[in-house]
């Protein structure tokens, strides 16, 4: 998902996904992002999907974008479906544009659903012929509603060194989602969706014209869930072929331990990843967690080495 940008994307997220200030932080005339995930086929009958799509453009110091995402899990068919749209302002601090601070706000609509038909509870469960779940007995749940839409409210910055050339390129960045923290409930209460924060950074390292080195991290927090996440990318320039191979790891939290490998060439770059489940679902997982795949166009005027001038972080 890295593409030649003003500042690479963090392992997996579409750039707005991660931080509404990314939006329009590239060097090209648009951007078109797709996005596929799945995940726990080793443990469920029905994986966790994930699939999207972004589109953003730089509009002179702004940039403007839109991004549509669902997600869906489990039996009950549990599905999030959000459509956001984005606004970005770059705000340069010399004449010679070197120090940028991006600032960002996003806001859209968030769909949210499950099929309580195809869903077993404790009630339903019943000692006959050895024990099973009788569906024709009742839940004891009380469901108010199966489908609601909400709001959502997303801002957040973002610092970076933009030197073209420059040995060190390092970015910083805060947001935080659901502001407004809307309510959302399945059932008569009022349960509010809590903010979430992240913090990220990095440094793009300019070893020399063919290689290229980018350290980063992520830490995120919702209530008492955190995870941090550390990658090391290695981005190597094929000048014959004017593309270059994406190659690293990534370390999630005693979570996951993530390979992705890419290739840019041209205007698209292709990503592909997998997730090595750590956690202590290993037995049953037999390790086997994600798989995860992306496309990005860039519309952009064709340049000489992508190293050397982009991404600028």
């Amino acid at each position: 998902m890295i593409t030649e940008s003003k500042v690479p994307k963090l392992k997996g997220f579409d750039k707005t996904g991660l931080h509404p200030a990314m939006t329009g932080m590239f060097d090209g005339k648009y951007r078109v992002h797709a996005h596929y995930r799945t995940q726990w086929m080793a443990v469920a009958t029905k994986p966790f999907t994930t699939a999207g799509i972004s589109f953003d453009m730089p509009v002179k110091k702004f940039g403007v974008g839109l991004q549509v995402f669902n997600y869906r899990a489990g039996v009950g068919n549990y599905n999030v479906l959000s459509a956001l749209l984005s606004v970005g302002y770059d705000v340069v601090f010399d004449k010679e544009k070197k120090h940028h601070l991006a600032l960002g706000i996003q806001g859209g609509i968030v769909q949210k659903s499950v099929n309580i038909d195809k869903l077993t509870f404790g009630n339903q469960y019943t000692t006959a012929d050895g024990g099973s779940f009788d569906t024709g007995l009742p839940s004891g749940e009380s469901f108010s509603n199966t489908n609601f839409v909400i709001h959502d409210i997303n801002a957040g910055f973002l610092y970076y060194y933009a030197k073209d050339n420059a040995r060190l390129n390092p970015f910083i960045g805060f947001s935080a989602f659901h502001l407004t923290q809307p309510t959302e409930t399945f059932f008569a209460s009022s349960n509010k969706l809590p903010i979430r924060y992240y913090v990220h950074g990095g440094v793009k390292v300019n070893v020399n014209e063919k290689i290229q080195l980018l350290p980063k991290f992520i830490y995120m927090k919702q209530i008492n869930d955190q995870e941090f996440t550390a990658t090391l990318l290695l981005h190597y320039f094929l000048k014959n072929s004017d593309s270059y191979l994406i190659f690293g790891p990534t370390y999630r939290n005693k979570d996951a331990a993530i390979i992705e490998a890419g290739l840019k060439k041209g205007s698209y770059t292709a990503r592909v990843s997998y997730d090595i489940n750590t956690s202590s679902l290993k037995q049953v997982s037999n390790h086997r967690g994600g798989f995860e795949i992306s496309l990005t166009y860039v519309a952009r005027t064709n340049k000489p080495n992508p190293l050397a001038n982009c991404p600028r972080l």
